[in-house]
């Protein structure tokens, strides 16, 4: 069993206070009890990767080249929504609200919008000639999974909206300033159809209607996960993303409160699992590393050292 945990940490102070202050009594028995993986590479990097740490150990789990930025997330996506892939390179397109600000412009958690699949397909097809004037081919999979297909995302680079959700857009929207001519290219043609996508949908009669009732307007989208599908064995690790949403959001109570239940469930099965003897991985994950625990036929000795020298749980994870 593979369980890998996204978003288990986060850059900020409240993260960290919630950290200190929170007991978490199986993760800490399953720090007791695993070793650090030597089987899995250091994933060390910083805040500022394209592909979070979370992306990156689910790719290597699945046996996928780590490209930053380049994780054919999308197509995986699309197959598993029951479109047609093939061997044509993909790219997640998730309908987005960007907030305008003084200083800059902030992309808005997509999951806030709650687009239920009305709205979402009236946007789709106000917005699909303008992807297929330019030579793509737009699917639908999802109110918040739009899919477009395009040969030049084969080779496309773009930050996760992991890295996106909350901050300022500029940041994630380079990438191409030293890459090749086709990939310069391509990013400025994706510039200017976000830029087409804003004004064409403002007006929408669909976010009229959300304008009125005061839900947040989708005025753009954001594009990831771009490449060719390539196999992946689904089954071979369990992702808990029940941690997600509140840092996205900075709320640090509901965070804490997620991590409280994450260890009562998902962890404490697990720990049973390690004390019955079973082979079993643990990926905890930040916003800049993740690290991998896993079970190993220890002497007695080597076991209660273990235990008396493990890690605090908030010490690991202030480290990702």
């Amino acid at each position: 069993m593979h369980l890998l945990i996204p978003f288990a940490s986060a850059l900020s102070e409240p993260a960290a206070e919630v950290l200190r202050d929170l007991p978490l009594p199986a993760l800490a028995g399953l720090l007791q009890r695993l070793t650090v993986d030597e089987a899995e590479p250091e994933d060390d990097g910083d805040e500022y990767t394209l592909s979070p740490p979370h992306e990156r150990a689910l790719a290597r789990a699945w046996g996928w080249p780590l490209i930053d930025g380049g994780l054919p997330f999308a197509a995986q996506a699309a197959a598993a929504d029951g479109i047609e892939v093939g061997t044509r390179a993909w790219g997640l397109l998730t309908p987005t609200h960007w907030d305008v600000g003084r200083d800059h412009v902030t992309l808005t958690d997509p999951e806030a919008l709650q687009l239920v699949e009305g709205e979402s397909r009236a946007l789709f097809d106000a917005v699909r000639h303008l992807f297929e004037s330019e030579g793509f081919a737009l699917a639908w999979g999802a109110p918040s999974r739009w899919y477009a297909s395009h040969e030049s995302l084969s080779g496309h680079r773009s930050a996760s909206l992991a890295r996106v959700v909350g901050r300022n857009v500029d940041l994630w929207l380079r990438g191409a300033a030293q890459a090749g001519e086709s990939v310069q290219a391509s990013t400025k043609l994706l510039r200017r159809l976000q830029s087409e996508v804003q004004l064409l949908l403002y007006p929408h009669p669909v976010n009229e209607a959300r304008e009125e009732r005061g839900a947040m307007t989708v005025n753009s989208f954001w594009l990831s996960g771009c490449g060719r599908h390539q196999a992946a064995d689904r089954a071979a690790v369990q992702i808990a993303d029940s941690l997600r949403g509140p840092p996205l959001q900075q709320d640090w109570a509901a965070w804490a409160e997620a991590w409280r239940a994450l260890d009562a469930g998902a962890l404490s099965t697990l720990l049973a699992n390690v004390e019955r003897g079973d082979d079993v991985t643990l990926t905890l994950c930040g916003e800049r590393r993740a690290r991998s625990f896993g079970h190993r036929p220890q002497s007695l000795l080597k076991r209660l050292r273990q235990r008396w020298s493990a890690p605090l749980p908030a010490v690991v994870l202030e480290a990702l």
